[in-house]
């Protein structure tokens, strides 16, 4: 598995349904609510079937290969331009 892209909250916690949509980990509501009834996503390497569940700083999330870390606050993009 590749290393966890961050990706940026605004508050200090996100439900696990809202950030698999804010990270494309899925496109939308309907796909994050099948996956999880699939135990296709795992939080910090467990398994977790709740789209409620609250993630904060530095969890990690991870589906099919991918994976992506709360950060609250900004994020630096290390973007050249």
């Amino acid at each position: 598995m590749s290393a966890p892209m961050d990706v940026s909250i605004k508050d200090d916690t996100i439900r696990l349904g809202q950030f698999l949509k804010l990270a494309n980990l899925v496109e939308h509501g309907g796909e994050a609510k099948a996956v999880l009834a699939n135990e296709e996503v795992t939080v910090n390497g467990d398994v977790d079937t709740r789209r409620g569940r609250q993630l904060v700083d530095g969890d990690i999330v991870a589906r099919g290969g991918f994976s992506a870390r709360v950060v609250h606050g900004e994020v630096e993009d290390n973007l050249p331009w």
